[in-house]
């Protein structure tokens, strides 16, 4: 056998093997589809329109200018922001002592099953359902309102109103909380015994161990919780609808009349509210992404 007879033989050998293509990316193909009609689309859409004349679709900065300078837009904002961080502190912080006192507190495992159960459902019960069932409950006529009339107290005669401010945030603690106790619960479920073991041997009193141990391994996390609550109070719009009726001056419900389409809306200026409301959404997410990165840095 000659040289070039053995070249021509190991030549096939020496070619590279052919790539096999995989198919398993078409089982992220609906998700990619999903991102796109529900995430990508809708805000390109947003961001290109917020400068368009809603009439003429010519590019302008007009929209962006009305946003600006018009106290009622700023306004609702302010009430918006107001509203979420209040109930974003109220129902961290009660869901949080809640959540501490079902995992350390000892409770019956049916209990806590229960519990994390109910924050599930509680959680997603919102929009219209919510709201009639809190007409059902605190209304004039509602069923807890005649039980306190019976007893000889009506909140309504002491400046209490559930179509207010006030009601509508009562409202939205009752999705806040559970929400909170299903978020910050493997936080609290991955806080090491020996840790509070270790501060203990060593003389540390309950102050210092959450002082300087609980409270700086936890922080990132209920920090980080709150400002997911935070974007969940801010992005609500069919609970605080139904219930008040538009009264209240939220940035979701003057986004809803300006792109209704009446003869008084302005859907530039719609649009341009909307991105507002993205850019303090996608802010959100990004502190709430980086701190929760952090918390898990103490949890593996």
């Amino acid at each position: 056998m000659t040289v070039s007879d053995a070249v021509k033989r190991d030549a096939p050998q020496a070619r590279p093997a052919r790539t096999k293509v995989s198919w398993a990316w078409l089982g992220v193909l609906p998700f990619f589809i999903f991102t796109f009609l529900f995430l990508i689309y809708p805000s390109s859409t947003i961001v290109i329109r917020s400068f368009q004349d809603s009439v003429t679709k010519a590019f302008t900065f007009e929209n962006i200018n009305k946003l600006l300078h018009s106290q009622y837009l700023i306004q609702s904002y302010w009430i918006s922001i107001k509203l979420s961080l209040i109930t974003a502190l109220g129902g961290g912080f009660f869901g949080f002592l809640l959540a501490y006192a079902a995992i350390r507190g000892g409770l019956p495992k049916s209990m806590y099953a229960a519990l994390m159960t109910f924050s599930g459902v509680a959680s997603n019960f919102a929009g219209v359902p919510l709201a009639f069932a809190f007409i059902a409950l605190l209304s004039p006529t509602g069923l807890l309102i005649g039980w306190m009339r019976a007893l000889g107290y009506n909140p309504y005669f002491h400046g209490f109103t559930l179509y207010t401010f006030t009601g509508l945030a009562i409202v939205y603690m009752y999705f806040q909380f559970p929400l909170m106790v299903l978020v910050i619960a493997p936080a609290i479920e991955g806080m090491r015994r020996e840790w509070l073991e270790a501060s203990e041997n060593l003389g540390a009193s309950s102050f210092q161990y959450w002082r300087y141990v609980a409270l700086p391994i936890l922080g990132p996390a209920l920090l980080g919780t709150m400002i997911l609550l935070f974007g969940n109070a801010f992005g609500a719009y069919a609970t605080a609808q139904a219930l008040t009726g538009g009264q209240i001056n939220l940035v979701t419900i003057v986004i809803g009349s300006e792109l209704r389409g009446d003869v008084l809306g302005n859907a530039g200026v719609g649009y341009a509210l909307s991105l507002g409301m993205v850019v303090i959404m996608a802010l959100a997410i990004v502190g709430y992404t980086a701190l929760q990165r952090r918390t898990e840095r103490w949890l593996r």
